[in-house]
């Protein structure tokens, strides 16, 4: 492995113009079949295998061409205070609402509030339902101008008109300007960790280059493959992430090199070689991440790891190729400002650093570090008991949008669970009577505690299914109306032995129910897969048992910890005011596997950029405890840089409003956080320094048995052979090229 990615890095160096030549054309190739290829469709997400999803199917099959795919416009009125909207001055102003915003002919149907019964009790709140015949993004600007105009007459008649809906909706950006700060901050991070501003540019550079190829590819292929316009969601932001961590770690080691002596080829062939080695290893971990992502059964899930996954191996070419390329044309700018001033080489000798220092501090009392630190992830872990997975609508919105006045509006006019209705499809095909068996079902359900009122059944054309809406006494993310589901659910077997016919709860609150509870059932075998896959990788790459493992178990901590910092802010309300978090509620159903996935492929980035530092100064013959020092000596700050810049960039992603995109951002910088600087510089050291010589054993018929990869660069640290043949390049070692 290290001979052929030194001989690779060599090659690189040396032909860098081809090299730069060769990924500026792929990335115009790319970006004009980006440009080319068809729209990208549209979303459709899907859960095969819950019940929510069956039901689905059977309304599309038994109703067929009624499928609601367009956007939808909710207009609630609510009343001035002491009065109602059935006096004939407000009716008036409510219908003309109503007819203004139907004049388009991309206006599916309306009904009004005063026909459609959407009128509450007390008369003082009413809601119109418009539906189009387009998705949000392809209402024209003279549809949505009608809506908005029409709102806007409303409220000068003296009536609060609020919109919900998704007809006004747009898709919120990944962080606006507190995402640019956090890449700044980033960049900002690299200039006083390498001193040099090519050095600090150069891994933003690469990263750009990698997320660049690997968004446009996506795009590309998006119509042939039926990727949505969300898939590139994930690629993106773990692309920048390894992007940035892999140029890093090679030229971190590129610049070890140069001040070791050797000559800038050199450096570069030996940093790809053995960094390089590392790269490879910790973007395998994060492809199979990635790709288990399959586990859960969600079809967007598992396109979304792939073209991860794909993104995640450009950025791991890059890194191999482009980064040793652009050292070729930055030989002496990526080096810290003193090396640069020398006009004559000259070999550095490492001393005491802030790595080396931190290592002995650890060193000194090794068991009382690792019982602290494990106390500490075990307590902020904690919160994860009370975890409670669901999907957040308009109530967890900020109060200034319309959505969520809306919503509440809404719930205040007609109850809590108004905005969360289930629905409820009747198949009476096998029942001798299919209207008496959808009465009785509907009675039985209106009956159950827990539902305030179900609707008029509406049946298809042949008369043998039905579907009628029930309305729950609490709101959609709430707990009760999950177990309102179950309840329903629960009462299927007798009501089909007594009517004949069946039916199935759907809807979008039984939906994300049902995401919430597959998920939840999937992620302890994701988990496991994905973790014992990557402790068989390990074990090939370290030869050891102990690290490996070791490695999984923090792991596992610092994503408890982190899913537990998650629950204690977004879910009970600590310091939620410090992050702009207007509304608690349940947690995201993907975001523990997004943040299983992301977090730990940049855990194992951090893993063997660090312990194969360690791993390589014992190879070279330092005992366990001087190895410890040694590695720390020269991966500390690069692997501290490196998660700092993470934090910097996910961090960016909590200003936004959106609180869905707010809470990854929290997450990803608090695991991040949690695992460099707790897990990584913290535990492992200790756990390294306890176990000594035996962190490296291994039994030798497992040995014998294991393919040897040389990631410390062994093999390039051995004597020069004899003279190759004719023709023929010799590898050069380290020992050579510091003789040169």
């Amino acid at each position: 492995m290290a001979t052929f990615l030194y001989r690779l890095g060599r090659l690189s160096f040396r032909r860098r113009r081809y090299v730069l030549l060769l990924w500026v054309g792929v990335l115009v190739a790319v970006g004009f079949g980006a440009a080319r290829a068809p729209a990208a469709p549209d979303d459709a997400f899907s859960m095969p295998g819950t019940e929510s999803q069956r039901a689905f199917d059977l309304l599309d099959e038994r109703f067929p061409g009624t499928g609601a795919d367009g956007a939808v416009a909710r207009i609630v009125f609510v009343a001035p205070p002491g009065q109602t909207l059935t006096t004939p001055e407000n009716r008036a102003a409510v219908e003309r609402v109503v007819a203004e915003a139907t004049a388009s002919p991309q206006v599916a149907s309306a009904v009004n509030p005063f026909q459609g019964g959407a009128v509450s009790t007390d008369a003082a709140t009413a809601y119109a339902t418009v539906s189009y015949t387009a998705i949000s993004d392809d209402l024209t600007d003279a549809t949505k101008e009608a809506l908005r105009t029409a709102v806007t007459d409303g409220q000068a008649a003296g009536l609060t008109i609020e919109l919900g809906g998704d007809a006004l909706t747009t898709r919120p950006g990944a962080g606006g300007v507190t995402e640019a700060v956090g890449i700044a901050i980033a960049a900002l991070v690299l200039l006083i960790t390498f001193g040099s501003l090519a050095a600090a540019g150069l891994p933003l550079l690469t990263a750009i280059v990698s997320v660049g190829v690997g968004i446009a590819s996506i795009m590309a292929l998006a119509s042939a493959l039926g990727l949505s316009s969300t898939t590139s969601t994930l690629a993106m932001m773990l692309g920048l992430a390894v992007g940035i961590d892999y140029a890093v770690f090679i030229v971190s080691r590129y610049r070890e090199e140069r001040a070791r002596g050797l000559e800038p080829q050199d450096a570069a062939a030996i940093a790809t070689g053995t960094a390089g080695s590392s790269v490879v290893f910790a973007g395998l971990t994060v492809v199979i991440a990635l790709a288990g992502l399959f586990i859960v059964g969600v079809p967007t899930l598992t396109k979304m790891g792939l073209a991860a996954a794909g993104t995640v191996g450009i950025a791991v070419g890059v890194a191999l190729t482009l980064v040793p390329a652009l050292l070729g044309f930055f030989q002496r700018a990526v080096l810290p400002r003193a090396a640069r001033k020398r006009t004559t080489k000259k070999t550095e000798r490492r001393g005491p650093n802030a790595g080396t220092r931190w290592a002995n501090l650890i060193l000194r009392r090794p068991l009382p570090v690792l019982i602290l630190s494990v106390l500490a992830l075990g307590a902020i872990a904690l919160p994860v008991l009370d975890l409670r997975l669901g999907t957040a609508g308009d109530e967890a919105k900020p109060t200034s949008t319309t959505e969520r006045r809306a919503y509440d509006d809404l719930a205040a006019g007609f109850g809590p669970g108004f905005n969360g209705p289930l629905t409820i499809v009747v198949d009476a095909a096998d029942s001798a009577d299919a209207q008496a068996a959808v009465t009785t079902i509907a009675q039985r359900i209106d009956a159950t505690p827990g539902v305030v009122s179900v609707s008029a059944a509406r049946f298809n054309t042949a008369g043998d299914t039905a579907v009628f809406t029930a309305v729950p006494a609490t709101g959609p993310s709430e707990a009760a109306t999950k177990d309102l589901v179950h309840t329903i659910r629960a009462q299927r077997a007798t009501v089909t032995a007594t009517t004949g016919a069946t039916f199935q709860v759907t809807g979008t609150t039984a939906v994300n129910i049902d995401i919430a509870q597959k998920v939840q059932d999937a992620l302890v075998p994701y988990l496991a897969i994905v973790v014992g896959l990557a402790f068989l990788l390990l074990l090939v790459l370290f030869r050891s048992v102990l690290v490996p493992l070791k490695a999984a178990l923090g792991f596992l901590l610092s994503v408890l910890a982190a899913l537990g910092a998650v629950v204690a802010v977004f879910q009970w309300g600590w310091l939620a005011g410090l992050i702009g978090l207007h509304q608690t509620g349940p947690i995201m159903s993907m975001m523990p596997i997004f943040m299983v996935g992301i977090v730990f492929g940049l855990a194992m980035d951090y893993e063997v950029f660090l312990v194969a530092r360690i791993r390589e100064a014992h190879v070279h013959g330092e005992n366990a405890r001087d190895a410890i020092t040694s590695g720390f000596g020269y991966s500390a700050r690069v692997v501290a840089a490196a998660a700092l810049i993470m934090m910097a960039v996910f961090a960016g992603f909590i200003g936004t409003a959106e609180p869905i995109i707010k809470m990854i951002g929290f997450g990803l910088a608090t695991a991040v956080l949690l695992d460099a600087f707790v897990v990584r510089m913290t535990i492992v050291p200790a756990v390294l320094a306890l176990l000594g010589e035996k962190a490296w054993w291994i039994p030798r018929h497992l040995d014998r048995v294991l393919p040897h990869i040389d990631v410390e660069g062994e093999t390039l640290s051995r004597p020069a052979a004899p003279a190759p043949a004719a023709g023929r390049e010799e590898p050069l070692t380290l020992e050579s090229a510091s003789a040169r």
